[in-house]
Parts: C-alpha cells; sequence; structure tokens
C-alpha cells in the first residue's frame, strides 16, 4: 500500500539519524572547544567561521533541493544520495578534528576549507535524507511516526558520541610524561609534571576525579582556586607542578594526563567509520513511494514562485531557524561549561547521555500528544517550556551538580517534542502546497527547512564566540578563563532562554491546524487513488 511503512524500514530510516548526528552533533558539542582549546583559535573567530559557512549553506542547501528533486536512478529520488555521500562525509568529519602543524594563518584557512567542505557533503548528504521520509508514505499519521523513529534514532547516535566521545579521548590522548609525586599529608600530595614533547593542550586529574588540583606556584597572578582536574599547555622539557588533595594513596598509575588533540583526532576517526557504515543500512533498508503529480513538467521558476508563496512555510521556517539556534546554543557550550565552570570535563559525557535518553522519551511521548492537542500547540509549548527550564541554570553554583542536571534533562526532555516536529511538519507544509498547486517540490521544501536549522547552528557559534570574545576567553590560557565564567554561565541559561520565546511566539501564526491538514490529505488521497486507477 501507498501509505504503509513496516516498523523494519521505519527503523532503518531512524538509524540515517542517528549517523547523521554523529556528524551534527559530534561538530555542535565539540568542535568550537577544538576549535579554541585544542586547535588554538581566538572565540571570535570561530564564530565568525561558523556563521559565515552556514551563510554560504543556504546557496548549496536550494540547489541540493532542486538537484534531488531531478535526480532519476533505479533507486529513487533521494535514496541514491545517502549512499553516494556516506564515505565522503566521514572523511570530512575526519578533517574537521585533524589539527596540522601550521602558523595562526594557517590554521585559519585550514579551518574555513574544511568546515565548509564538510558543510558541502553534510548538505548532499541530510537534505535528500529529510526529504526521503516525505516520500516514504502520503499518510501524516505514518509520517508522524516515522518521525518519531528519526528522532531517537537521531538521539541514540547523539549517545553514541556523546556518551563515548570524552572518554575515547581520554583513551587515545593517553600520554606518559615524567611524574614525581612527593607525599605532604594523609591526603595531600605535590605532583611535578615533564613532558618530553610540546603538547598544545592536556587535561590532568586522578582516575577517580576525587581529588582537586592547585597550581603549586601562583600562575602569573592568577587566582586559582581547587578543582578536580586542570587543563594547560606544556613545554618541553618544563615542569609543571600542582598540590593534589582529597584521595589517599596517590600513584602515577592513578594519575590520567590526556593530550587532547590526538584523543579527539583518533576518537573522531572511528566515529567517521561507524557513520559510514550506519548510512549504508538506511539506504539498504528504506523505499520512496510517493511520486510528483503525473503530468507535473519540470519547472524551477514554478517551484520557487510556490514556495514564495507559501505562508505557513516560512511561518515554520522562521520558527525552525530560532529553535534550531537555541538547541545549537545549548549543545555548543555545553564541554566548556563542564571544563571550565564545573571543572570536570568527564562528567559532561554523563550529563549528554542523560540528555539523550529524556530526549527519545520526549520524542515518543510526541506522537500522542501531537494527536491530542496538535503538532503547532505542542511545538510551541514544548519550545516555550524548554527555554523558562533552562534560564534557571543562571542560578547554580559549580557545586550544584545533582540541580545542573535536573535543570538540564527536564529542559531537554520538554525540547525534544519541538526538534522531532519541525520536520515532520516541513512534509505538512509540501503536502499543502502540492493540494495548493497541483505541484511537488519535496527536495526544495526540505532544502530550505534545513539551511534554517543549519544557518541556526550557524547563528549559535557566531553569539558563543562574540559572548567568549567579549570576556578575553582563550582556550589555551588558563588567566583568561576564570574571568569568562559569567559569560559562559549566561550562554547555558538566559541567552537560549531569549531566542526560544522569540521562536515561540513566531509560531502562533502558523495556519495549519489538525482541521486543515485533514482536508488536504483527504484532496491528496483521492487524487493519488484517482491518479493509480487511471494508470490501470
Amino acid at each position: 500500500m501507498l501509505n504503509k511503512v513496516s516498523f523494519k524500514e521505519k527503523v532503518g530510516y531512524g538509524i540515517g539519524d542517528a549517523a547523521a548526528n554523529i556528524a551534527w552533533r559530534g561538530v555542535a558539542t565539540f568542535l568550537f572547544i577544538f576549535y579554541t582549546d585544542v586547535f588554538g583559535l581566538d572565540p571570535v573567530v570561530v564564530g565568525l567561521l561558523m556563521l559565515t559557512a552556514r551563510l554560504s549553506d543556504g546557496i548549496s542547501d536550494v540547489i541540493m533541493g532542486v538537484i534531488g528533486d531531478r535526480t532519476k536512478s533505479k533507486y529513487g529520488k533521494f535514496r541514491p544520495w545517502i549512499l553516494w555521500t556516506s564515505i565522503p562525509l566521514a572523511i570530512s568529519l575526519s578533517l574537521l578534528f585533524t589539527s596540522p602543524d601550521l602558523n595562526p594563518t594557517g590554521k585559519i584557512i585550514y579551518a574555513y576549507v574544511t568546515y565548509i567542505f564538510f558543510t558541502l557533503v553534510y548538505t548532499a548528504n541530510n537534505i535528500p535524507y529529510g526529504a526521503l521520509m516525505a516520500v516514504m508514505t502520503g499518510d501524516i499519521k505514518e509520517r508522524t511516526s516515522i518521525g518519531s523513529f528519526r528522532m531517537i534514532g537521531a538521539f541514540l547516535g547523539g549517545i553514541l558520541l556523546q556518551g563515548a566521545l570524552l572518554f575515547l579521548v581520554a583513551y587515545f590522548g593517553n600520554i606518559s610524561p615524567s611524574i614525581d609525586i612527593l607525599k605532604l599529608d594523609n591526603e595531600k600530595y605535590q605532583i611535578n609534571v615533564n613532558a618530553s614533547s610540546d603538547i598544545n593542550n592536556v587535561h590532568i586529574k586522578t582516575e577517580t576525579g576525587v581529588a582537586t588540583f592547585l597550581w603549586n606556584d601562583n600562575v602569573e597572578e592568577l587566582t586559582d582556586i581547587p578543582t578536580v582536574g586542570k587543563s594547560f599547555s606544556m613545554e618541553a622539557g618544563k615542569t609543571y607542578s600542582f598540590i593534589v588533595e582529597g584521595e589517599s594513596n596517590l600513584t602515577s598509575e592513578k594519575l590520567k594526563i590526556i593530550d587532547q588533540q590526538k584523543g579527539y583526532s583518533y576518537s573522531m576517526y572511528l566515529m567517521s567509520i561507524v557513520l559510514a557504515l550506519l548510512m549504508y543500512v538506511t539506504f539498504s533498508m528504506t523505499r520512496e513511494r510517493v511520486q510528483p503529480p503525473k503530468e507535473q513538467k519540470v519547472n524551477l521558476k514554478q517551484d520557487f514562485k510556490d514556495l514564495v508563496a507559501n505562508k505557513p512555510y516560512w511561518i515554520l521556517l522562521t520558527s525552525g531557524l530560532f529553535s534550531s539556534t537555541y538547541n545549537s546554543i545549548k549543545q555548543g557550550i555545553i564541554i566548556i561549561y563542564f571544563t571550565h565552570y564545573l571543572h570536570n570535563q568527564l562528567l559532561a559525557a554523563s550529563y549528554l547521555v542523560g540528555l539523550m535518553l529524556v530526549s527519545i522519551v520526549g520524542a515518543i511521548l510526541m506522537t500522542p500528544l501531537c494527536v491530542k492537542f496538535g503538532k503547532k500547540n505542542v511545538f510551541i509549548s514544548s519550545l516555550a517550556i524548554s527555554g523558562g527550564i533552562i534560564s534557571l541554570l543562571i542560578f547554580c553554583g559549580s557545586g550544584a551538580v545533582i540541580a545542573i542536571f535536573i535543570i538540564g534533562l527536564l529542559s531537554e526532555f520538554i525540547g525534544a517534542m519541538f526538534s522531532a516536529l519541525f520536520f515532520v511538519m516541513l512534509g505538512d507544509v509540501a503536502d499543502y502546497s502540492e493540494w495548493r498547486n497541483n505541484r511537488r517540490a519535496t527536495g526544495l521544501i526540505y532544502s530550505a527547512g534545513s539551511f534554517a536549522s543549519k544557518f541556526g547552528g550557524g547563528i549559535a557559534g557566531a553569539i558563543i564566540g562574540f559572548v567568549l570574545g567579549a570576556y578575553n576567553y582563550n582556550g589555551m590560557d588558563v588567566n583568561t578563563i576564570e574571568n569568562a565564567i559569567p559569560g559562559i554561565k549566561m550562554l547555558m541559561s538566559w541567552v537560549p532562554t531569549i531566542v526560544a520565546i522569540i521562536g515561540s511566539a513566531l509560531m502562533l501564526m502558523y495556519s495549519l491546524t489538525p482541521k486543515k491538514m485533514n482536508i488536504i490529505m483527504k484532496d491528496l488521497n483521492d487524487r493519488r487513488l484517482n491518479e493509480a486507477s487511471n494508470k490501470s
């Protein structure tokens, strides 16, 4: 049947977003801190890079949507692109987290080239993937169900990446410098560390993560506070000395000193291989069923004219831009927040996994809530309430770990619904366009929707970069980090809240109610049945 999609195929489709989220969340969550703390770029430079690259994405997104609509192969219009781009996407992700030894200008050029290359390949992969959902079935309830599977897959991919990556970084980046330990008291030690080569960024902590570290000597008048670890750059032959308290029987084997550069690169190489394999699974397990009207002729000018006149689409697109910016600010600041405010980077892995787990529950609840209240109302409520809750983090001190987890998890649980709904609702506006104009341009509609999602990430990167830059943040200079803490807290709390409120308010103008969509789907199904009977 045209509208029926099996459980197996829905799972196969969801696996594709698990793969995509290895790339997407890898970049959204870890690239900013990699660029600033490991590669050594200024946060303002990183913010401008992300904004510029995402602006250029708009053109490539639309072009890819047009190409997808006009692709003809034995596999369909959109499925083959998932296959063709799987390996290039894995390669582009690996290049992002590779840090060659270049001068400052060379580093900026390398970052721009590899980041733009990644966005182009991601576009060629993700726009056909998103459009595929709209042509797997013509049933809006089935499509909502597929959207739930997609988001569950996305969250599982996020759990895989965000839960494992920091531990993989610790594994691959583990180094063995010269370590001298002098016992000062029962649970107090002086630790001297010396490396034989320069390392741009290392992180030192104990194996259990219980003991706190203080610089043994005041570093350039830095106001030091005890933390469960320290991040710093090492010069060959130079001794770095710490006072460590809180653990007994401390030995060199119980210390972990991580080369962040090597750890991030090797970890992301492994994740890229997993990404390519999962993309192939999605290609193999899905099928296309919904075709454009038989009488439709190729007319790019008319496709754009229809898009411009599609008012519900533009409202959804604008609200989606703000909702994507909201999510991307929250994702982009987490590692910096846990590393430099809570002083426990590995704890971020538990936080990120928790976010993914509650998001799965939120995505599952999305379908019955939409049936009862409508997609528009669930979208608005989810975005507004999630934003309101996350603002409470401004009141949390660095030791309020339980409160931080509760606030963050509750916000993410509720926010998972609008994240899942955006791409489901793009299918609705594609149906609305076909119903109104008797023409279908699914790829074009999803391309502009994808641009809103990705450009939101660029705006978020710029916001993070400019705020951190205003506080003179330098991830490779410990002297600047403490002064930037107020900005880091703002970015984790009320800055995304403002963005969420604006996005939810814009969605009030969206006109495709459940009653309206039922009328549209009835008319479209009648047209398709008539077309099928005429064929036979």
